[in-house]
């Protein structure tokens, strides 16, 4: 039913925590917290993060992670973490702790503050300054009630219900490191309920991606399948890239993908002041969620349709032709969209008037009958329907002329007549 998207990880202990195959790799906690942000330097660079920061670190934005849970003792973490509502609540066993691992380092990607003197050591996340809102739609496959979790039908629309509580208590931003092959129209009006009030969607594009595992019709097509709910209109879908930012070989390249960020050798906090290092467009996904909490914090009325476009207006290493379907409009940067946010900022796309069709109601329902027409020119309405006159009674001349033309040809005489 509900699964993350899949990470691959390379390190010292290997440890399964998804049914979509996602692997972690923990490694030793480094002797020196200087090597995590070290691991983290190439990253903060792509983004030009010190440059960023400048503008913006976050204050005053609410990032809801909508995930597996996040641990709020974890030292580069504790002050920004309030731990939300437990959709899950039920698939596990009584009594069984949640192991909130993925949840965790996500959090700490977007929102991280390291620790020690300065802050300086450990995780640094893009919007260090910025509050988490843990959300926990989730399960991992270690957890036992996972399979449950995955068939039980009350389980369903979690995801759903995770969009309205976050948005409910005051989320700027929702990030999504999550994904599903089937949507539903409960998770679409969430979505459009979200927008609607100002909520910036960041989803994962999905790693079931180009490989030699992709088979048949659609790899021969040359596509990969659809996530929801990225695949939703109005929701930032997020492609991962390589070391050379390149669309990584497991990102999904399909035409929801709005744009991409690192998503190969992510160092990230785990549970238990641990630290990880891992690959997808789970990763990917949060740093563009922390550059979307920089936009907010500076421009906090800026509205979703306009922070992505920051976004994407903001990118670097755009492909040829400006878009493709692997890495979308390029990589986010974060200076580059913060400048964009400023240019745009004294626009708006606030539509006036009564609202679009519901998503959750049949087509036509909530129609308000014929459209009234408030102001009508009558001069160009009369000069229009003189023209219209004047051209339907020329093709009626024409049409006549060349009927009497037609019958005189024909009564002619034939010249082989004797």
């Amino acid at each position: 039913m509900l699964s993350r998207t899949s990470l691959a990880v390379a390190a010292v202990t290997v440890t399964a925590v998804s049914g979509s195959g996602v692997v972690l790799t923990a490694g030793a906690p480094p002797a020196l917290a200087d090597d995590v942000r070290g691991v983290q330097q190439p990253v903060l660079d792509t983004l030009e993060l010190p440059r960023a920061w400048r503008t913006s670190k976050g204050a005053g934005v609410t990032v809801a992670v909508l995930d597996s849970g996040v641990d709020p003792e974890h030292r580069d973490l504790a002050g920004s973490v309030t731990v939300g509502r437990d959709f899950t609540a039920g698939a596990n066993p009584p009594g069984v702790p949640p192991h909130r691992l993925h949840g965790t380092y996500m959090a700490s990607l977007i929102a991280g503050h390291g620790h020690g003197p300065g802050g300086r050591r450990g995780v640094i996340g893009v919007a260090p300054e910025a509050e988490v809102l843990s959300v926990r739609v989730i399960l991992e496959d270690e957890e036992p009630g996972f399979v449950r979790f995955n068939t039980a039908r009350r389980f369903e629309n979690v995801v759903a219900r995770g969009i309205r509580y976050a948005v409910d208590r005051g989320a700027d931003v929702i990030n999504m490191s999550i994904s599903k092959e089937l949507a539903t129209k409960e998770e679409r009006a969430a979505v459009r309920y979200a927008i609607s009030r100002g909520v910036v969607l960041v989803a994962a594009a999905g790693n079931e991606g180009a490989g030699e595992e992709r088979a048949g019709r659609a790899a021969r097509a040359g596509f990969d399948p659809y996530s929801y709910p990225a695949a939703f209109p109005g929701v930032v879908s997020v492609g991962a890239t390589d070391r050379r930012l390149r669309r990584a070989t497991f990102s999904n390249g399909n035409a929801s993908v709005l744009l991409a960020a690192p998503g190969v050798d992510i160092m990230g906090a785990g549970p238990g002041d641990a630290y990880w290092v891992g690959q997808g467009t789970s990763q990917a996904t949060a740093l563009v969620s922390g550059v979307a909490a920089l936009i907010k914090a500076k421009y906090p009325d800026m509205s979703p349709p306009l922070v992505a476009q920051a976004l994407t207006a903001g990118a670097t290493d755009r492909p040829p032709g400006g878009y493709d379907t692997g890495t979308g409009f390029g990589v986010v940067n974060a200076a580059r969209a913060l400048a964009e946010a400023r240019r745009l900022a004294r626009h708006s796309e606030t539509a006036t008037g009564d609202p679009a069709q519901d998503p959750a109601a049949p087509i036509g329902a909530g129609s308000r009958g014929p459209i009234t027409v408030v102001v009508r020119d009558r001069t160009a309405v009369q000069v229009y329907g003189t023209i219209a006159a004047a051209a339907t009674a020329g093709a009626l001349t024409s049409l006549v002329s060349m009927y009497v033309l037609v019958r005189r040809i024909r009564r002619a005489p034939s010249s082989h007549e004797a």
